[in-house]
């Protein structure tokens, strides 16, 4: 009991903190939610990208969990696309589903989470603790693939229900993610140091506003969704997949490339997080299904604050270091 307790305070507690400020200040004053969101589309997220990839060595680890991300996306809209044929969902809901099921808060609350687990929770080390830099290492490969693939097939696939799929692509080369990534590759090989840079100032502060602004336009984000009196059966068995299915799917896959240590536990933790919020918003912005789609990241956030104790906690176990 006193592992679990520790677990929650330490690391679950201090981000619903954060998301229960963002809702109440939301259904206190009139937050432009728009505004947010641009801030963590356009500054935050691509900011927290390029610094981590930038400084991040790529080994053999991490190019590992960047595998494991790439299967775990393809075997969660496989899972999604077949409980949509087995459902007989129509073609836009089988998208919405597989959005929900497919793509997780890797951003929002799986990089503080992840920052919590191994600074100041059950998982730390203590002292200098080099857990963390590996940690977030492989937690920067897993919002990688998350980032990019939500962000254009996530988006070219609801588009595509209902508009020309020539828009959902425009939309894509839109979102600054597409290009961060390749940009910081570049400057990684470029002969001078950015870190010495007046830019690299800029850049942290913008990467180190991600955590608390993230979380607190979550907050917002739940405060401003209709209609979740009524859970739908699809949105209780997206949470289910969501939740239970994702860190069963990972499982085996760790096993199956012989990880170990932080870089197991980090991935096994990371792919129990919720729904992505950018899921709902990306159903918004196609009008593809909106109100499942925030039903599921409110189900799925509201829930994760008891899965996620006993995912941490299992990681203990399952993979010591």
């Amino acid at each position: 009991m006193t592992v679990v307790l520790e677990i929650f305070v330490q690391n679950i507690l201090p981000i619903f903190i954060l998301i229960s400020l963002g809702f109440g200040l939301s259904r206190k004053f009139p937050v432009d939610i728009n505004t947010l969101t641009k801030f963590n589309f356009f500054l935050f997220v691509p900011s927290f990208t390029f610094v981590n990839l930038y400084q991040t060595a790529i080994g053999v680890d991490s190019l590992k969990a960047l595998a494991i991300a790439l299967l775990i996306l393809l075997a969660n809209l496989m899972l999604g696309w077949l409980i949509a044929r087995v459902r007989r969902m129509s073609s836009g809901m089988a998208v919405a589903f597989q959005n929900s099921v497919a793509y997780y808060n890797s951003g929002n609350i799986g990089i503080p989470l992840i920052t919590l687990v191994y600074s100041t929770g059950a998982l730390s080390s203590g002292g200098s603790n080099p857990y963390l830099d590996v940690a977030l290492a492989t937690q920067v490969m897993v919002l990688l693939v998350q980032n990019l693939s939500i962000n254009t097939l996530g988006f070219f696939s609801a588009g595509s229900t209902n508009r020309h799929w020539r828009d959902s692509l425009r939309t894509i080369f839109h979102m600054p993610t597409v290009y961060t990534v390749p940009l910081a590759f570049l400057l990684k090989a470029a002969p001078f140091d950015l870190a010495q840079t007046p830019i690299w100032v800029v850049l942290t502060y913008l990467k180190n506003a991600l955590v608390p602004i993230a979380l607190l336009t979550l907050g917002v984000q739940l405060a401003r969704t209709r209609k979740l009196h009524r859970i739908t059966g699809d949105a209780w068995l997206a949470t289910f997949s969501r939740l239970v299915l994702g860190p069963v799917l990972v499982f085996g896959l760790i096993h199956l490339f012989g990880l170990t240590g932080v870089v197991a536990q980090t991935l096994f933790i990371s792919t129990a997080v919720p729904t992505a919020v950018n899921s709902a918003l990306i159903a918004v912005e196609c009008k593809n299904h909106p109100d499942f789609a925030a039903q599921v990241v409110m189900v799925t956030t509201l829930l994760s604050a008891l899965s996620l104790i006993a995912v941490i906690y299992a990681a203990q176990i399952l993979f010591p270091v």
